[in-house]
């Protein structure tokens, strides 16, 4: 849809459409420009299908938009998923109102966001705290290597690899064998995640010894690394976890221990930020629950000098040829 056509701008200032009009208009015209990421068209396209949507956009109110929180939060939605659907209507409503200059009325949502807030219908998400034991990862493990003859998605190593790079699942299947350097050990996220837009975010990242081996023993089949879906790759983990009775985790909680194992570890925050991407301690905060029984001894320091820096783990890895993964995977953090 051209949005510079005077005459379709015009068509569509005299036309009233419905919220799920405008949500279906928003999608058409801003996905490709903006290439948003999965769970914003997911929440889109579950509001264009949601009864709030059958509303006249210029008739909707703040109650209306209070009304529809009450409902969801009844049906069992969590506070922090609620106030997303109001992000997500102001979004599309001021994109009308300043792009096709219809009469609708962004400031609404912004007026029931806070009367919800102050009800406490909507809020922040929860900070997860949930890390793997290391009796379910080998559990996990022992499953996907009984299946990874015969899967598509070899996830033991996908796995090891979350684990060893703090890489979200999106990010392990677009990394590119062009971008590794050998001599620094180092890859590239392409569009990197941002708060204020990823296309064209292309960040430089640092592989732990284990990550680089667990790379290094992958098959060059295609330009990237991992050339699999990454919804696939979730399903599969998801999947494995309910059959082997592992309550509440999620492939993107791998990312959480292998920032929180790089803390044990004894790196600073500016140096995990060079493994994860982390943007600042804030960020960082999120991911870090450490285990006390894993952190590494701090070196004593003489009387009068300065205490050293924390040991680190002496174990390195090397390119890894025949079974090498077996035996990195063995040695992988624990």
């Amino acid at each position: 849809m051209a949005l510079e056509d005077p005459a379709e701008l015009t068509r569509q200032r005299q036309s009233t459409p419905t919220l799920a009009e405008l949500i279906r208009w928003y999608i058409d015209t801003f996905e490709t420009i903006s290439r948003w990421q999965r769970s914003k068209q997911t929440h889109l396209e579950f509001l264009e299908r949601h009864a709030l949507g059958k509303t006249m956009a210029h008739t909707l109110t703040s109650a209306d938009l209070i009304r529809h929180v009450q409902s969801r939060r009844a049906e069992g939605a969590g506070p922090a998923t609620v106030i997303n659907d109001l992000i997500w209507v102001g979004v599309v409503l001021r994109a009308a109102k300043s792009v096709r200059e219809l009469p609708v009325s962004p400031e609404v949502v912004e007026q029931a966001r806070s009367a919800c807030s102050e009800l406490r219908l909507v809020g922040k998400p929860k900070r997860r705290t949930r890390r793997p034991s290391t009796d379910e990862l080998a559990r996990l493990r022992e499953h996907f290597k009984s299946r990874d003859r015969r899967a598509a998605i070899p996830m033991v190593a996908v796995m090891d690899f979350a684990i060893a790079s703090a890489r979200r699942e999106a990010e392990i299947c677009r990394l590119e064998w062009r971008d590794n350097d050998k001599t620094t050990r180092t890859g590239m996220v392409r569009d990197a995640k941002h708060p204020t837009g990823k296309n064209g975010n292309h960040r430089r990242f640092k592989y732990t010894p284990e990550g680089w081996a667990i790379v290094m023993a992958q098959p060059k089949t295609s330009e990237y690394i991992f050339p699999f879906d990454p919804k696939s790759v979730g399903t599969a983990f998801t999947r494995a976890c309910r059959l082997l009775g592992i309550q509440d985790l999620r492939f993107h909680d791998l990312r959480h221990e292998a920032t929180s194992r790089l803390f044990e570890r004894g790196y600073q925050i500016h140096e995990v930020a060079q493994f994860t991407l982390h943007e600042s301690w804030n960020e960082l905060k999120r991911y870090t629950n450490l285990k006390p029984e894993n952190l590494r001894d701090i070196v004593s320091a003489p009387a009068g000098g300065s205490r050293a820096r924390p040991r680190r783990s002496s174990r390195t890895a090397t390119p890894p040829s025949g079974d090498a993964h077996q035996s990195v995977q063995r040695d992988l953090w624990h």
